[in-house]
């Protein structure tokens, strides 16, 4: 498989870049020598970062985009294309999530996330797909989460979301390999951002806070498993088995955790 191994002067595109992942990952292929297009809902993060970036002597740009919205979406493409010329990479970390038991998930924010988490990284796809085909190259990332190969009771529609990314990049990485477009798709575990405020903390077992990477680790491994052409990676590596395991043995595997994460939920039974 096509690793991507040099950065500078290629173009690339980062959703969800006004924070977490989105921001690290922005910074640092910036710093490897990328253009990047900084692509979120909040122009004040997204400006402050980009001032940032070029005060290092990098080059960034601000897209302000919801990428929930397709037309949104296309224009913000069709900017970055019309700007530099083209992408060559993709990355797709836009997203959130609600720690709620099923029940109690108001049907609204289960659309919202559904329309966000994936139908985002769709039209993303989709809009830059036609530019890479014609130069043959170009490189997709799409940011999953460990909910997206293991069952995660208390989050199902994000999980949900996040499997579907998952099966949605699985699938087409074959499919656009021919073309010279690689695809690899990646599970954080617990990366700590401004996602786990303290309510949501509150609902994690205590076992959780041992097990958080910050983000420029999880930013190193993601890079490296790009280098390395694969097509999908657990960071950090160590639980990688775990999703096998949940194959093999969902009931034991799957039941054991999903039981550590419903301990103590005061609204399990409510």
């Amino acid at each position: 498989m096509k690793g991507l191994k040099e950065y500078r002067d290629k173009v690339a595109v980062v959703t969800g870049a006004s924070s977490g992942i989105g921001a690290e990952l922005a910074r640092e292929l910036a710093r490897r020598g990328m253009r990047v297009a900084l692509v979120a809902r909040r122009r004040d993060r997204l400006e402050q970062l980009a001032e940032g970036i070029q005060t290092s002597g990098g080059q960034a740009a601000v897209h302000v985009c919801d990428v929930s919205s397709r037309a949104a979406v296309e224009k913000a493409c069709a900017d970055v294309v019309a700007a530099w010329g083209g992408i060559d990479l993709l990355v797709n970390s836009a997203g959130y999530g609600r720690h709620v038991l099923l029940k109690d998930h108001d049907i609204e924010d289960i659309e919202r996330i559904t329309q966000v988490n994936y139908l985002g990284t769709v039209y993303w796809i989709k809009a830059a797909l036609p530019q890479m085909r014609v130069r043959g190259s170009g490189w997709i990332v799409n940011v999953s989460s460990f909910a997206g190969v293991t069952p995660q009771p208390d989050e199902a529609a994000y999980a949900a979301s996040k499997w579907a990314v998952t099966g949605l990049s699985e699938s087409i990485a074959p499919e656009l390999e021919p073309l010279g477009i690689h695809v690899l798709v990646v599970h954080p575990v617990l990366v700590r951002t401004e996602m786990f405020t303290p309510d949501v903390m509150a609902r994690l077992p205590d076992s959780s806070e041992g097990t958080f990477i910050e983000a420029p680790e999880f930013v190193r491994d993601l890079l490296r498993a790009l280098e390395r052409g694969k097509t999908s990676v657990v960071i950090p590596g160590r639980y990688a088995v775990a999703p096998i395991l949940c194959k093999l043995f969902p009931r034991l595997i799957g039941g054991a955790m999903s039981r550590v994460k419903l301990r103590g939920l005061p609204d399990l039974t409510s």
